[in-house]
């Protein structure tokens, strides 16, 4: 098994008064993290797998009695695929009330979020984690910075999902598997989505447009559809951990670009499927784009198991002054210039610099890369 490093976060929160729940892109690992986690404690635990019909049938609106029976001799209770039960976040509210010592894991997809099922009931009782394919730290834990270095092109066009890193020779049969049988899944089954075509086509357009600002005016406009059904239909590709976006950082200095988004993928191997193009980065025209999609989801990644407090963005002026990605933490600004070539020079524009005095400024490239990946960061 590959180490997550999800799972130390975790266990430092066991038995600590809240709900775990462990949600993430469909086929990320979690049930298997979850089942380490369990043969790694001492503790008497009881598994509720909800993809099984009586399962979900004791764990569909139950008494609180019901469920003290049903849990009274574990003192750890994981329920996976919780999204497969109806109203799932009230049987967990009666069960966390009512049984405050035992421990509560839940795993579950974006059904979670999209079913609007579980945030109300659990308020103020929940700490949520987000399971993300494999990171490049998670890989060398599990082989060494010089294989992970080797494999770099590997992952900006294959991605890191786990069949993906741990059967490479099939790695476009599990990515053009995922695009098509997983990746809409909790969107049609929870959501009122009357055009399904429309998604993969969004897509696809997203996909042609990582690293790039995006205009839902200019979507809007390419796919004939109404800007309000394309911000939906973003939002619901955001709650499915399909892609993600970064906000155009602003503090009112003239020209400065305000409220423009930047969309990308968790993953570099979907994105690719979704355009079918896995050609190596000799031959593309996008090597940058991908660069860009892997090291900010890459960020993303480090970010969370270092409990990074701080804001993500890019900054973009009209003159077409840019700063590729942005953290904003305690008044400090850190600033990053992407580069996929090594023998490409970046420098701040005047703009920036004059304006944000208090910064730092970093180009990342493939000689330093695993250090903003969060390499050696505890």
């Amino acid at each position: 098994m590959i180490d997550r490093t999800l799972e130390n976060k975790i266990n430092n929160r066991l038995f600590k008064g809240k709900c775990i729940i462990i949600v993430g892109p469909r086929q990320v690992g979690k049930t298997t993290l979850v089942k380490h986690i369990v043969k790694q404690t001492d503790v008497k635990s009881l598994f509720l797998n909800c993809d099984e019909p009586d399962v979900r049938q004791k764990l569909t609106l139950p008494t609180s009695t019901q469920l003290g029976v049903l849990v009274s001799n574990a003192e750890l209770v994981v329920i996976d695929e919780a999204q497969r039960v109806e109203n799932i976040g009230i049987t967990l509210k009666l069960l966390i009330d009512n049984f405050p010592d035992k421990q509560v894991i839940v795993t579950g997809s974006s059904a979670l979020d999209l079913s609007n099922s579980i945030n109300e009931p659990l308020t103020g009782r929940k700490i949520e984690y987000v399971l993300f394919p494999f990171s490049e730290i998670e890989m060398i834990g599990h082989t060494s910075v010089l294989e992970e270095q080797r494999m770099l092109e590997q992952r900006l066009i294959y991605g890191c999902y786990p069949d993906v890193v741990n059967s490479p020779s099939d790695a476009r049969i599990y990515l053009n598997n995922i695009v098509s049988s997983y990746m809409y899944k909790d969107i049609f089954a929870f959501q009122d989505v009357r055009k399904p075509e429309i998604i993969e086509q969004l897509l696809q357009a997203l996909a042609l447009q990582v690293g790039s600002e995006c205009s839902f005016n200019e979507l809007s406009k390419l796919m004939g559809i109404s800007m309000i059904t394309i911000g939906r239909y973003v939002d619901l590709l955001e709650k499915s951990y399909v892609v993600f976006h970064l906000r155009s950082f602003s503090r009112n200095v003239r020209n400065e670009l305000k409220k423009s988004r930047k969309f990308y993928f968790y993953d570099n191997g979907v994105r690719n499927a979704l355009i079918s193009d896995f050609k190596p980065l000799a031959l593309r025209t996008d090597a940058g784009a991908l660069w860009e999609n892997f090291l900010v989801s890459e960020r993303l990644k480090r970010n969370q198991v270092t409990d990074f407090y701080g804001s993500s963005y890019f900054w973009r002026t009209t003159q077409q002054q840019e700063v590729d990605y942005l953290e904003d933490q305690d008044g400090v600004l850190s600033a990053f210039e992407f580069k996929w070539n090594t023998k490409r020079h970046a420098s701040l524009t005047d703009t920036f610099k004059r304006n944000y005095p208090n910064h730092t400024f970093t180009v990342v490239n493939k000689d330093n890369y695993l250090d903003f990946c969060g390499f050696g960061v505890k």
